[in-house]
C-alpha cells in the first residue's frame, strides 16, 4: 500500500494532506524519512511526528443530522459549538466529509476512512447532495430556467442544477435542489443570483444516504449498504469529470 493510502487509511489525514506530511519530511517508515509513493509492508513501523501510526481494525462511518449554528470542524477558535463535541470519539476520532455552513442543517457523513473521505470530497468524482431550501418568494419559471441552466457566480459558472419545486406560494417556495459540484456557500448564492435568497437550508441527501427520520443534532452508524454504496458513488466518474471541490 503506498504511504499516503496509508495515512489516509488510518484516519491521520485526507490524501492530499498526507501527501503534504510526506513531502515535508514528518512520516517515517521503519525509523526512515520516506518520499512520496514510497510502499508500506505488513509489519512496518509508520510514525508521524515521532508517533506511531496503525490501520484501524475496522472504519467507522457516522451518519449526523447537523444542526444550524453549529461548525463542521472539529475545533473552533471562536468556541462555537462543532461537529465533534455532538458525536463522540468512542476512542476513534472521526472527521467531517466536506463541509455544510454554520447555519446549514442536515446530512453530514463522518468517517476515519480518509481514503474513502477524500474520494467523495474530489470534485472529480462530483457526488450528489441534495438539499431542501426554503426561499422568500415565489419561485417563476425564469428563476427555475437559470437554475436548471447554470448560474453564473463571482467566483465562475455554477453548473446546472436539478431542482423540484415542492411547494410555493407568494411569500415563499420550498425547493429540492441537487448538485454535483459544491462551492462555499453555493445553494445560497444561487437563489440570491435569482433574487430568491434563502430562509433556510437543509441538506436532505449525500450521495446515496438520505436523512430520513433521523433527529437534528442526532447521529446513528451508516449500514452496511449505504458502506458500499458511498463506495460505488466514490468510483464513479460522471461526464465531463465536472465539479469544483467544497460546500453548499
Amino acid at each position: 500500500m503506498r504511504l499516503q493510502k496509508f495515512l489516509a487509511h488510518s484516519g491521520v489525514a485526507s490524501r492530499r494532506s498526507a501527501e503534504e506530511l510526506i513531502s515535508a519530511g514528518r512520516v517515517r517508515v521503519n525509523g526512515a524519512t520516506r518520499s512520496l509513493g514510497s510502499k508500506v509492508e505488513p509489519g512496518d513501523r509508520v510514525e508521524v511526528d515521532g508517533k506511531r501510526i496503525a490501520l484501524p481494525a475496522q472504519a467507522r462511518y457516522v451518519v449526523l443530522n447537523k444542526p444550524a449554528k453549529v461548525m463542521t470542524t472539529m475545533r473552533d477558535p471562536e468556541g462555537r459549538r462543532t461537529v465533534a463535541q455532538i458525536v463522540p470519539s468512542e476512542g476513534r476520532r472521526v472527521v467531517p466529509v466536506g463541509r455544510l455552513d454554520y447555519e446549514t442543517s442536515g446530512v453530514l457523513l463522518l468517517t476515519d476512512d480518509g481514503d474513502l473521505a477524500y474520494r467523495l470530497t474530489h470534485p472529480r468524482f462530483g457526488v450528489a447532495k441534495t438539499y431542501r431550501a426554503l426561499v422568500h418568494g415565489r419561485l417563476d419559471a425564469e428563476a427555475v430556467a437559470h437554475l436548471l441552466a447554470g448560474i453564473r457566480l463571482e467566483d465562475g459558472g455554477a453548473a446546472p442544477a436539478k431542482l423540484r419545486v415542492v411547494r410555493a406560494s407568494g411569500r415563499v417556495s420550498e425547493v429540492d435542489i441537487t448538485l454535483h459540484e459544491g462551492r462555499n456557500r453555493q445553494v445560497r448564492r444561487m437563489f440570491e443570483a435569482t433574487a430568491h435568497p434563502v430562509i433556510s437550508l437543509v441538506r436532505i441527501r449525500f450521495g446515496p444516504i438520505a436523512l430520513g427520520p433521523l433527529a437534528v443534532g442526532n447521529w446513528r452508524v451508516a449500514t452496511e449498504r449505504e458502506v458500499s454504496a458511498l463506495r460505488v458513488a466514490a468510483a464513479a466518474v460522471p461526464d465531463g469529470e465536472r465539479r469544483r471541490e467544497g460546500c453548499e
